[in-house]
């Protein structure tokens, strides 16, 4: 019976992951501390690099990223988009992944990237910590820059509605997520349900391993992303019992070492960015990102409810906070 159960479950993750996400094969224990993708690839296939050659040329404006889905999968998408911006701004860029035990925005503040597409909870807690600077925020299908979260389960699950996750088991996606945690928490926390209301919860690291861990059974509901969300329920995959307000988008930030020239060349060029007309040719599945459309000016004032909710759940530190211009 173990055995059956096993299988089934890596036959319904092959779908999700071949079919919703179009991820290649069926790597279930994926470990992306395993994965360097300093170093560019030639075929734009993602492959895994095996040295880190190069990665301190000052020539070389390093670019990080908020994990989506799969290190490999997100590398995909981010590959041929820095193609554009080294044709539109004329300089170098390489896609860097940061592994399980670091952070983006320490990455940012350290200068190990310069550049990253992060989202607003990212973004928030690197303005207070290290001043990092906005750029845009992602259009999405729909041409606004705003993104939701939904709540979902299987789709047999006895929930109908949030009032029944009380005493179940829940699933975030990275404690640094917008979507993934903070507005699953906003949602929660609205609807008068608090962490100690759940008989347990975790952090999974990723939106989709929070929903495999809902299709396998491990958890009985989880928050991710709006894009990611509907098309598993469209799949059969999941139910959504619940969809978010609208919030800031997620975006692509600079650290203060930049210079103020290239900062302006490359907030052009992204700006310039018509992702579903001139640009889209080469691009890898961009419409599952959350800048499907492209960009808008970002400003620090429009993830200001975000920043009040980040302080009401203790997430951002006082004395983070004093130190922000």
């Amino acid at each position: 019976m173990r055995y059956s159960v096993a299988i089934r479950y890596l036959l319904i993750f092959c779908v999700f992951a071949g079919i919703a996400l179009g991820l290649l094969g069926c790597g279930l224990g994926e470990s992306s501390e395993k994965l360097d993708l300093t170093k560019r690839v030639s075929d734009k296939t993602a492959s895994v690099a095996l040295t880190n050659d190069g990665a301190d040329d000052p020539e070389v404006f390093n670019f990080g990223f908020d994990l989506r889905g799969s290190p490999h999968e997100d590398a995909r998408q981010y590959l041929p988009f820095l193609d554009y911006l080294e044709q539109a701004t004329s300089y170098r860029f390489r896609l860097r992944f940061t592994p399980n035990d670091g952070e983006i925005i320490d990455d940012l503040g350290s200068n190990v990237v310069q550049f990253a597409a992060i989202g607003a909870e990212s973004y928030i807690r690197a303005r207070h910590q290290y001043h990092v600077i906005p750029l845009v925020r992602g259009l999405n299908q729909y041409n606004k820059a705003e993104y939701q979260s939904v709540i979902v389960v299987a789709p047999g699950s006895p929930v109908e509605q949030l009032q029944d996750l009380v005493g179940k088991r829940f699933a975030f996606g990275s404690l640094s997520s917008t979507r993934g945690h903070l507005i699953p928490r906003i949602v929660l926390q609205e609807h008068g349900i608090s962490l100690q209301d759940f008989k347990l919860y975790d952090h999974t690291g990723s939106h989709t391993n929070c929903a495999k861990a809902v299709i396998s059974g491990e958890f009985d509901a989880c928050g991710m992303q709006d894009i990611m969300g509907r098309q598993l329920a469209a799949e059969g995959l999941l139910r959504i019992v619940h969809e978010s307000n609208y919030f800031p988008s997620s975006g692509i930030v600079t650290n203060s070492k930049v210079p103020e020239e290239v900062r302006d060349r490359v907030k052009q060029a992204l700006l310039d960015f018509k992702p579903l007309s001139i640009h889209a040719k080469r691009l890898y599945r961009w419409q599952l990102t959350e800048m499907s459309n492209g960009f808008v000016e970002a400003d620090d004032e429009d993830y200001h409810a975000l920043h009040e909710w980040n302080h009401k759940f203790g997430l951002i530190r006082h004395a983070e906070a004093s130190a922000e211009q």
